[in-house]
């Protein structure tokens, strides 16, 4: 097939989960023999971070404004077999229009944020890159967050078909890797600043950095503010390159995986970063949200602690040799459902009911 992708970014990972989870599908999708077209907006956001600029498995065209590169950037989905229009995508409302109107398609939402999506259009009625007129007209609605989500989307906005697209990870770069002493440490934390899940963060890191001041703790993320009052024995990384994610959960002893609001109150929304992790073989800690037993059981693949204590217990006493099973299970957990070819299998599923619909 010819697939064209209108989406956030695919160059670059900085400040997004976006990059990763649209290159793990490409690259399982173009192995699959499928061939890839992805059109991104130039912005100087990403332009002054890309770290995978020109992608072997896919074709990347950029633009700077939509008005004066519409009519090209459509026409490249003129005999495509499946055309994807991404959410935070900077023209999405604009490109399905046009898209529509010149009859092609299949057109596919893909939300990789559907808990702000349907946060927003039950608060705001519409979001800047999803008009909710225009839901009824993609014929499949693939979204990050599955339970009771998809219902709303089908009988509230009118979506013809929902499917659970969860993110998936690429085992070929995510995967148990060396220790690397400048990650070394017995918590780690990877992601950006957000405000809803700063104070979990503060409360639990940074709170069992305070109580164990000779272990050694890392936050990697950009957009931090600079007066944050880290504790002295926690390291900050602005950015981590995808290349390193795999040695710096390897070199965790645990990691840390916080949820943003929006998603708890969906429930069923697993972050990439949640797969990637588990991926390498890395403990995870976790907050709790419902559906996640889904991916990972509590207590053997995933620990919850409730508050500061108990994670500072589980930092000070948890056994070696059961910090490492718990790894191992959830590598395994999610290496037998949640690879990028496990999605890739899935989307060529999806693009032939869109077709068995239309006939």
């Amino acid at each position: 097939m010819k697939i064209v992708i209108y989406g956030l970014t695919i160059t670059s990972s900085w400040g997004n989960g976006h990059a990763t989870t649209y290159r793990s599908l490409a690259k399982a999708l173009a192995r699959n023999g499928h061939h890839i077209i992805f059109i991104e907006k130039d912005t100087e956001w990403y332009r002054s971070n890309r770290d995978l600029p020109e992608p072997e498995f896919c074709k990347v065209h950029l633009y700077s404004k939509w008005s004066e590169s519409a009519r090209q950037l459509i026409r490249l989905a003129a005999d495509a077999d499946a055309v994807i229009i991404g959410s935070y995508f900077s023209d999405a409302i604009a490109a399905t229009r046009e898209l529509l109107h010149a009859g092609y398609g299949p057109l596919i939402f893909y939300d990789i944020d559907t808990p702000i999506t349907i946060s927003q259009l039950r608060s705001r009625g519409s979001t800047s890159y999803l008009d909710p007129e225009l839901i009824p007209h993609y014929s499949t609605y693939l979204s990050f967050t599955g339970g009771p989500v998809l219902r709303e989307l089908e009988e509230v906005y009118g979506s013809p078909r929902t499917v659970a697209f969860y993110c998936s990870v690429d085992p070929d770069i995510y995967k148990p890797s060396p220790v690397l002493k400048r990650f070394q440490c017995g918590l780690s934390y990877l992601g950006t600043y957000a405000r809803d899940r700063q104070p979990k963060l503060m409360r639990l890191l940074n709170g069992a950095a305070a109580r164990l001041p000779e272990s050694h703790f890392i936050v990697a993320g950009p957009q931090y503010p600079a007066d944050t009052p880290w504790q002295p024995n926690i390291r900050r990384f602005i950015h981590v390159s995808p290349t390193w994610h795999p040695s710096f959960y390897s070199s965790s002893r645990f990691t840390l995986n916080l949820t943003r609001d929006n998603m708890v109150a969906a429930g069923y929304s697993p972050s990439v970063r949640l797969f990637e992790a588990s991926a390498c073989g890395v403990a995870i800690i976790s907050d709790e949200w419902p559906g996640l037993n889904e991916f990972l059981t509590p207590g053997e693949e995933v620990l919850l602690p409730r508050n500061e204590d108990e994670l500072v217990d589980i930092l000070a006493t948890y056994p070696e040799s059961d910090r490492i099973k718990l790894g191992e299970r959830a590598r395994e957990r999610i290496l037998a459902s949640h690879t990028a070819a496990h999605r890739a299998t899935q989307f060529e599923e999806v693009v032939a009911q869109c077709y068995a619909g239309r006939a």
